[in-house]
This record gives C-alpha cells, sequence and structure tokens, in this order.
C-alpha cells in the first residue's frame, strides 16, 4: 500500500486539533487502498494544545507528534516537521481549517494521473478583503520580480511526491521559504483551486512583523531585483542632481540680480536623498541578515518529545 503523510504545523490552536484530525480521517476513509501518518509539530503552544495532541496519539498510533522546545516560528517548525515525513507522498497543510481536509482526495487523484507537485490555490478566499487584495498584490509583486516563476495564491498547501520531499531536503535552508522552493525544485506540477474558508476558532498568529518577514523573505531568497533597483534609481537621481545642477547654474548666470534659489529646494532635496538612502540600506540589511542566518546555520528547531515515531 502507498503510504500518505499529512504534516501540519500548530500554535495555540486547542479548538481547531480535534475536528482538524476527525476531518482528515474521514478522508483516509474514502481510501482504503491507502495507509497514512498524520504528523503535528507543536510550536510550543500555551494552551491545550499538547494535551489534546497527547491524547489523539494515544488513541491513534499513527498520529504522530513533534513537541518543539520553545516556538520556532511559523516557517521553521513546519518544514522541519514535513522534513520528518516518510510517505510516498506527503501533503502539507495548517491546522486552523482554513484548508479544507476533503481536498486530500482531489490531491490524491492528481498524484496517481503523474503530477508529482499539486498546489492547492485559493482564486477566492473569506478571509477580510483588503487583507486578500494586498495578499494578490503581493503574489504579482514577487512573480514580477522573482528569478523563478511563482505561483500565485499559494500558500504551501498541497500534496509532494516523496522526490520532491528528498530534493527539499538538499536545500539545507535554515530558513526557508516554502511557497518559494516548491517553485525552484520544478517537476511535474498542477494547481487545484479552492475557496479559503474563514477561520472557525481562535486567532490568527499572524501580526504586520509575522506577514512582513515572510514577504522579506520570498524577496530576499529569490529576487535579487531589489538590490538591482538601489544601483539603478542611484544612477538616476545622479543624473537628474547633475541637470538640475546645471539648470540652476545657467538660470543664475542669465538671471543673476533676480534670481534666489532660497532654503526650501535645499531642505526638501535633503530629506528625499535621505530617504532613498535608508530604504536601501534598509534593503541591504534584509539580505544581510539573510546571509547571517545561512552562516550561523543554526537548526530549524529543537525538539523536545516526539510521540508515536518509534525508536
Amino acid at each position: 500500500m502507498k503510504k500518505i503523510s499529512v504534516v501540519s504545523g500548530c500554535f495555540n490552536e486547542e479548538e481547531n486539533l480535534r475536528e482538524l484530525y476527525d476531518r482528515i480521517i474521514d478522508v483516509f476513509r474514502g481510501l482504503p487502498d491507502y495507509s497514512y501518518e498524520i504528523i503535528l509539530a507543536d510550536n510550543c503552544s500555551t494552551d491545550r494544545s499538547r494535551d489534546i495532541l497527547r491524547g489523539i496519539a494515544a488513541q491513534d498510533g499513527q498520529f504522530k507528534v513533534i513537541m518543539n522546545a520553545n516556538n520556532f516560528g511559523h516557517i521553521r517548525s513546519p518544514f522541519h516537521a514535513l522534513l520528518q515525513a516518510s510517505g510516498d507522498a506527503v501533503v502539507f497543510m495548517c491546522s486552523d481549517l482554513q484548508e479544507p481536509p476533503e481536498l486530500i482526495l482531489d490531491f490524491v487523484k492528481k498524484w496517481e494521473q503523474g503530477y508529482q507537485v499539486v498546489c492547492g490555490v485559493k482564486p477566492q478566499s473569506h478571509e477580510n478583503p483588503l487583507m486578500f487584495r494586498m495578499r494578490c498584490f503581493y503574489y504579482w509583486l514577487l512573480a514580477g520580480c522573482s528569478e523563478v516563476p511563482q505561483i500565485s495564491n499559494f500558500t504551501g498547501f498541497g500534496l509532494y511526491d516523496r522526490r520532491v520531499i528528498d530534493a527539499l531536503r538538499r536545500y539545507n535552508e535554515p530558513y526557508p521559504y516554502f511557497r518559494g522552493l516548491v517553485s525552484e525544485v520544478g517537476f511535474k506540477r498542477i494547481e487545484v483551486p479552492f475557496i479559503q474558508a474563514a477561520r472557525k476558532y481562535g486567532k490568527t498568529k499572524n501580526n504586520f512583523f509575522t506577514l512582513y518577514d515572510m514577504a522579506m523573505t520570498g524577496f530576499v531568497n529569490h529576487s535579487k531585483l531589489p538590490l538591482r533597483l538601489a544601483v539603478f534609481l542611484g544612477f538616476l537621481l545622479a543624473l537628474l542632481s547633475l541637470i538640475t545642477a546645471i539648470g540652476y547654474f545657467i538660470y543664475k548666470l542669465l538671471f543673476w540680480n533676480t534670481f534666489n534659489l532660497g532654503l526650501a529646494p535645499v531642505v526638501v532635496g535633503v530629506f528625499f536623498f535621505s530617504s532613498i538612502q535608508l530604504i536601501f540600506i534598509g534593503i541591504i540589511g534584509e539580505y544581510l541578515g539573510a546571509i547571517w542566518t545561512q552562516v550561523k546555520n543554526k537548526p530549524l528547531v529543537i525538539e523536545e518529545e516526539r510521540i508515536n515515531f518509534g525508536t
């Protein structure tokens, strides 16, 4: 029997975990020709999530749990859990129930048709309309800047063949941008659209800083365009400054007694150029930070405990 692994991460999702498990099990009742394993990585939850995970694991030996020793973030912890999967195909999803487990059936059908990567994309969503539009704009912007074609409206939800997982292992990324890696590794791919549901229980763990972190990780890992923009804009502003200086000089020669420059243009120019410099210093800092992360080469997570993984 082929084995399907379902992998997810969680942090303070006590209200969603039991329903997530029940819905996944219902899916596998419709797939009697496949065995399964479910891997949940708990990112040091402070609610009852760990107790619930232990309870489910005690009832089902194929439900495997990784307890992290600390909160290692929403990027590193799920990716680490993904690499622990042993199935012939691996389904990667969130634990907040906004990504329907029932779509696994469609994923498996596409996989059996020969697709090694089956991506769940969300052309529609029941989340905040403004936030959804902002996400769509980000996907569009990243796709336009990236060195490899990116998948629009894709969060990582999907099915991946064992060969894809083995390829991801070779990247040795200490801070991976998973959806970008999926585009980069290649393989035969198909997209399956779905409508993202609204969150039923709990609150999102994302805020401005986590979303900004993920967005900048995508740009830094998959595009050099921001750095090149700094160079191009520097040349352009230098040329404009030279032209302006020559124009002012000529005008002053022609109207020596009546033309007064004043302080306003100088002050505006200084603040404008200072702002441009600070923006691009920040961009360079993002790339330096990514290099520093690579150089330190920290492990993705430190595990406190494993349940049902055997010896």
